[in-house]
């Protein structure tokens, strides 16, 4: 089968296929679009976990490689009927049923209301035919045409009446009502519904950048009109894009940390107590973003979250970007206060005209990343992850019912990113200390003995056995080595971090270009407070080479509170291998 073409300047290869749409140039750069390669040939390494154990797909048929591929509209029916129904996918929620939310800790109402307006008519939408593509520019080379486009719909927007589910206000608080346990799960009111920390995360979002887009260019009568991306993930991109930062624009948000408007770059590890230095914070970006890119997204579930379906708990697990970049982001840009509005809070994220540039990019992260997998899975072929249903007001304000199926491939929803480099790809970390003994001669307790939970009001550190020692290449390409943190419980309200090295001699908890740094967890504070579990994996294969410890029998993890630590417990932590 024909694949999708590939235009970046890291070399990869180049295909062609016919298309409806051919994706044109930027007019305003010389760079290119993204159109990213896609390949027929799916392997084992995919799938989702149940608790730790991750299972494998299998083998694959044809017509779960026409899945994997994205954009087929009928693909319910293309699932095997012989396959058990284990748990039924998220449906969308009544609308009728929403509420305010509850302070589950004090039960206690919200003070907030983020309920959408009611329609009597739902439709099933379905993506109509790609003319032209809808260009989406990087916000930092975005030129004064743009700018002058992009304002006008805002202003639109915000003068629209405010029960038209269009305007500004309603459109942002349709991630405040997804975000904050205002809906119950469909099939199981006993649960709350919640589209972060979990699979749904990308693809709930790629629908409401989808719609947002499609409104704003209803109301400039421009179909082509595409939303800006933060490029965040390259240095020129890290300073919040100007254009946001003048007051006098309708893309100005008062409610800001103004310690980090430009030229201040974005720290994606953020803490309060980070480092500052522009050359350290460039270099740790990059880091963070090939480990989140590259080497901890082996498996599916690492790079989209943890499976959640009708009657699990929210917050099973969030994926590398989501908890990592994703979540820095959102909290430097909000305000430096405990609840860190507009963009720093789920509630009020909306309002910031900055999120949607924001996930623009997470969303192009997506595209990028299914571009890297080769012939690798690249999304899940479950019934219950691609059946996953939502709803959305589209740009002329009828609620229409999507599915997680149709957002597989970007291009099929019509759009197309600017091309830009991508300095990570070659940023793979070195070793501080190489056969490093710091796990041999440690006096930390070791992670079997009986000393979880435990509070990570300061650093913890663990030695944890690893049951499988000096694999070969054939056993690493089958199976990888997974550190699992798990019974992460934290309360919701809070911005909570932590950092995870291995075998980290020098104990420098700021230098983050180094390969003994595993990862880390975090997360955007809730307007509603609950405390919740949930557990995160890290990818420890390519560490461990680089580390030059694989014939080692244990490693020493360090896990460094670097905001909320006094409110985070930890459950339990071990190797595993899938």
């Amino acid at each position: 089968m024909a694949t999708v073409p590939v235009s970046w300047s890291t070399h990869l290869p180049q295909h062609r296929r016919g298309s409806a749409a051919k994706p044109p140039h930027y007019s305003g750069h010389t760079s290119k679009i993204h159109r990213l390669a896609v390949s027929c040939n799916q392997t084992k390494d995919g799938g989702n976990q149940e608790d730790d154990v991750e299972n494998s797909p299998g083998k694959f048929d044809r017509r779960n490689v026409l899945l994997g591929m994205g954009g087929l509209y009928g693909a319910t029916n293309l699932v095997s009927s012989n396959t058990p129904a284990v748990a039924s996918p998220i449906s969308s929620p009544d609308l009728t049923k929403c509420t305010k939310g509850t302070n589950l800790n004090t039960n206690k109402p919200l003070d907030v209301n983020c309920c959408p307006p009611l329609s009597t008519q739902i439709i099933d939408y379905k993506l109509p035919p790609v003319e032209k593509f809808r260009v989406r520019p990087a916000a930092q080379t975005a030129g004064e045409e743009y700018y002058a486009k992009f304002e006008k719909a805002i202003e639109l927007m915000k003068a629209l009446p405010a029960d038209d589910p269009r305007s500004f206000m309603q459109q942002a608080n349709v991630h405040c009502a997804y975000c904050n346990l205002t809906y119950e799960q469909a099939g199981d009111n006993s649960k709350k519904l919640q589209i972060h920390n979990c699979w749904l995360f990308f693809p709930w979002h790629r629908w409401y950048l989808y719609f947002y887009e499609r409104i704003l260019g209803k109301l400039i009568d421009d179909p082509t009109f595409g939303l800006p991306f933060w490029n965040w993930d390259h240095p020129d991109g890290m300073p919040m894009p100007e254009r946001f930062a003048r007051s006098e624009s309708p893309l100005y948000d008062a409610r800001r940390n103004l310690d980090h408007l430009p030229p201040a770059l974005l720290d994606l590890n953020y803490s309060p107590n980070a480092p500052t230095k522009p050359k350290k914070i460039v270099s740790n970006n990059l880091t963070v973003m090939y480990t989140e890119m590259i080497r901890n997204v082996k498996k599916l579930d690492d790079f989209y979250g943890a499976k959640y379906v009708t009657g699990s708990d929210p917050n099973p697990g969030p994926g590398t970007v989501e908890r990592g970049s994703h979540t820095a982001a959102h909290v430097w840009t909000g305000e430096a206060t405990a609840t860190g509005e507009d963009m720093g809070n789920f509630y009020s994220t909306g309002r910031e005209p900055l999120f949607f540039a924001h996930h623009a990019n997470v969303d192009r992260l997506w595209t990028l990343w299914r571009g890297l997998r080769g012939s690798k899975p690249k999304e899940y072929t479950e019934a219950e992850w691609l059946n996953t249903d939502f709803l959305f007001y589209d740009e002329n304000a009828q609620l229409v019912r999507v599915t997680v199926k149709d957002t597989l491939e970007n291009e099929k929803m019509g759009y197309v990113y600017e091309e830009k480099d991508l300095p990570w790809l070659k940023r793979r970390p070195t070793a501080r200390v190489r056969k490093s003994k710091v796990a041999k001669v440690s006096k930390a307790p070791k992670s079997e003995e009986n000393i979880f939970p435990v509070k990570l009001d300061k650093v913890v550190k663990v030695l944890v056995p690893r049951p499988k020692r000096s694999r070969s290449k054939k056993d690493k390409e089958k199976e990888e080595e997974l550190l699992v943190i798990k019974g992460i419980e934290v309360n919701t309200s809070k911005f909570v971090k932590f950092d995870v090295f291995i075998n980290d001699e020098d104990d420098k908890p700021d230098e983050l270009d180094k390969a003994e740094f595993a990862g880390s967890y975090s997360q955007v504070p809730h307007k509603n407070s609950v405390n919740v579990k949930t557990k995160i994996r890290l990818g420890l294969t390519e560490l461990l080479e680089d580390l030059d410890v694989e014939d080692d029998d244990k490693v020493l993890v360090s896990l460094v509170p670097k905001a909320g630590g006094e409110s985070i417990s930890i459950g339990g932590i071990k190797i595993i291998y899938t």
